[in-house]
C-alpha cells in the first residue's frame, strides 16, 4: 500500500476550519470568474461520464450528418496525478488561477513537506520526501489536478480542435471537412504541442495506449492517409467505460451490456430462494438495471433489433416466475419498469429539463433554443424548443441537439412546467408510462 503524508502543520487540527473556509472561497471564486475548464467533466457537481459523452456524440453525429468524417483520439496519461510537479503548480495557481498572498501561501504549504511510504502486511518501509503529486483521497486533489491541465485547453483551442476531458482521460475530436483536407494535418500539429506540453508539465504520454477511431460521414469515406495517427485506428474502443464502433450502432457496447447482465441473471438466479421479492428486486436493478441505464441516453435512434437485445424482459421474467411465451408488457407494467425505449427518452428528457433550468452544464445547455416562430402563434406558449434540421436518421437525428427538443415538444405542457427536478421526474415517469402501457 502507498501511503501519502502531508506537513504536519497544514493538516492539524487547528487548521481545519481556515481549509474549510479556503476550499469554500476558491470554489466561490473559481465559478464567479469562469476559471475552470468547462470541458473538463471529472470532479464536478452534475458532471458526468455520461454528460461527457453526450456532448461528445451530439458533435460527431450531427459532422457525419453533414458528410464529415471525424477522428476521435483518446489520449493516455500514466500516474498523471502522481506526476504533479509542485512548483509548476504553485505558478499556475498564481498567474493561471490569480491567487495571490496568504492563500497562496497556504497552498504552498500544504503541498511541501510530503513524505510516502510503502505498506506490505506488517512491513512498512522507511519515509522519503514527496515533492511531487496532487494528495489524493483529499478535497483539494481534484482540484488542484483539473486547474494544472488549464492550459491544455488553450492548447486545443488555439489549433481550433474540440476536447472533452473527465479527470485525466483527454479526448479530442475534429471533423474532416469536404472542402478541407488539412484538417488532419492540423491535427498531427496539435498532438505534437501537447505531446511537447505534458513533457513540460512531466506527463508520461503513452503512444501504446493511445486510440484512434474515425468515423465515416454519411456521403463520404474515410480518409487514407492519416500520418502517424493511422497505426493507432482501432475498430472499436473503450470510451469511459462506453463502447464505441465506427458505424456507430453501438452493437459491441449492446454485446458487452448483454453479456454482463445474462452472467449476473444466471448468478442471481441461484440465490433467489433465500430473498424476498423486495430485495430480490434490489439487488436484480443493482447488477442489471445499472448496466441498461449506464449512458443510455447514447442509445437514442439505435435500431429496435439491438434493444430487444437487452435483458429487461428477462430480469423481469426471473422477478415474477412467468414464462418466456407470457406477453411481457402486462409484466413490466405491474413492476412499474419503463421500457428499454423509454428508458431511453426519460433520460434525455432529464437531461434537456437540468438544462433549461439552470441545473446542467453550459457544454449542454447551449445545444438547447427557446423555438421562436416568425409571426405569433397560438404555441407561443407551449415552451417548445427549435429542432435543428437533420438528414439522416441514424447521424443526425440522434445527436442530443435534435433528439433533446423533439422529445422535449411532444410532452404535455403541465410537465413541461414542472417546478422541480424532483416534480419533473414523477410526472415524466406517469406520462411515459402511459404512453408505454395504454394498449393494456
Amino acid at each position: 500500500m502507498f501511503m501519502c503524508r502531508g506537513a504536519a502543520g497544514s493538516c492539524g487540527a487547528l487548521s481545519v476550519t481556515y481549509f474549510c473556509s479556503l476550499i469554500s472561497t476558491l470554489m466561490a471564486f473559481l465559478e464567479e470568474h469562469i476559471i475552470l475548464e468547462v470541458f473538463q467533466s471529472g470532479f464536478k457537481t452534475l458532471h458526468s461520464t455520461e454528460s461527457a459523452l453526450l456532448r461528445v456524440f451530439n458533435d460527431i453525429f450531427l459532422a457525419t450528418d453533414s458528410g464529415d468524417c471525424v477522428i476521435l483520439v483518446l489520449l493516455d496519461l500514466t500516474a498523471a496525478f502522481d506526476t504533479v510537479d509542485h512548483d509548476i503548480l504553485i505558478t499556475r495557481l498564481k498567474q493561471w488561477v490569480g491567487i495571490r498572498g496568504v492563500a497562496l501561501e497556504w497552498l504552498r504549504s500544504y503541498l511541501t513537506d510530503r513524505t510516502f511510504c510503502v505498506s506490505i502486511g506488517d512491513s512498512v518501509s522507511s519515509s522519503a520526501p514527496l515533492s511531487c503529486g496532487v494528495p489524493q483521497g483529499s478535497v483539494l486533489g481534484p482540484l488542484l489536478f483539473s486547474l494544472y491541465l488549464l492550459p491544455l485547453g488553450y492548447i486545443l483551442r488555439k489549433h481550433g480542435i474540440s476536447f472533452h476531458c473527465y479527470a485525466d482521460d483527454s479526448q479530442i475530436y475534429v471533423p474532416l471537412k469536404k472542402k478541407d483536407e488539412h484538417s488532419a494535418r492540423l491535427l498531427l500539429t496539435c498532438l505534437d504541442d501537447i505531446k511537447a506540453w505534458m513533457a513540460l508539465n512531466f506527463f508520461n504520454f503513452n503512444n501504446k495506449k493511445t486510440e484512434v477511431m474515425v468515423f465515416g460521414g454519411a456521403t463520404r469515406t474515410p480518409p487514407s492517409d492519416l500520418g502517424s495517427l493511422a497505426q493507432y485506428i482501432k475498430p472499436n474502443i473503450t470510451n469511459l467505460g462506453f463502447k464505441v464502433d465506427p458505424e456507430l450502432n453501438l452493437n459491441c457496447q449492446i454485446k458487452a451490456v448483454v453479456k454482463a447482465s445474462f452472467f449476473h441473471l444466471r448468478q442471481l438466479a441461484k440465490i433467489k430462494p433465500i430473498l424476498s421479492r423486495q430485495h430480490f428486486e434490489t439487488v436484480i436493478h443493482a447488477f442489471v438495471t445499472t448496466r441498461l441505464d449506464y449512458c443510455n441516453a447514447l442509445n437514442v435512434g439505435i435500431s429496435g433489433s439491438s434493444i430487444a437485445r437487452l435483458v429487461q424482459n428477462a430480469a423481469a421474467r426471473l422477478l415474477t416466475g412467468t414464462r418466456k411465451n407470457e406477453h411481457i408488457s402486462p409484466i413490466l407494467a405491474s413492476l412499474h419498469w419503463l421500457p428499454i425505449q423509454f428508458r431511453i427518452h426519460f433520460k434525455i428528457l432529464l437531461f434537456a429539463f437540468k438544462s433549461l433550468n439552470g441545473l446542467a452544464l453550459p457544454y449542454l445547455s447551449e445545444l438547447l433554443h427557446p423555438y421562436v416562430p416568425a409571426c405569433s402563434l397560438r404555441s407561443d406558449d407551449q415552451l417548445l424548443l427549435s429542432v435543428p434540421k437533420s438528414k439522416w436518421k441514424l447521424r443526425g437525428d440522434r445527436a442530443f441537439a435534435v433528439s433533446a427538443p423533439k422529445l422535449w415538444n411532444d410532452l404535455p405542457l403541465h410537465v413541461k412546467q414542472a417546478s422541480s427536478l424532483s416534480v419533473f421526474k414523477s410526472l415524466l415517469k406517469t406520462h411515459l408510462f402511459s404512453i408505454a402501457f395504454d394498449t393494456l
